[in-house]
């Protein structure tokens, strides 16, 4: 099995940063990518950034420029930088993963983890 923990979230008043993190851990061969999703109250879960084991990134265009998503394959965790935060940043972040568990397992898995509040106020 694969844990996913994240970190860094809480409350920041509006053009404020903050930063994120995610380790995963457990019966992991490679991650392939990792991403960022979050869910507003109400709203449908939707991609922020994303980046392939290679460092390629995707950006969302409301985050563009404010956001910056990177990673640690040595310790395979994840970051993401947020900066000049908006309220309509508000949302539970959630952390995704897709990994292999063994060299034997082609499979890649789909991980999530408990997701973390970010609250921006006005």
């Amino acid at each position: 099995q694969v844990q996913l923990v994240e970190s860094g979230g809480g409350l920041v008043q509006a053009g404020g940063s903050l930063s994120l993190s995610c380790a995963a851990s457990g019966s992991i061969f490679s991650i392939n990518a990792m991403a960022w999703y979050r869910q507003a109250s109400e709203k449908q879960r939707e991609l922020v950034a994303a980046i392939t084991r290679g460092g390629s990134t995707n950006y969302a265009d409301s985050v563009k420029g404010r956001f910056t998503i990177s990673r640690d394959n040595a310790k395979n965790t994840m970051y993401l930088q947020m900066n000049s935060l908006k309220p309509e940043d508000t949302a539970v972040y959630y952390c995704n993963v897709k990994a292999r568990r063994s060299i034997w397992d082609e499979y890649v898995y789909d991980y999530w983890g408990q997701g973390t509040q970010v609250t921006v106020s006005s």
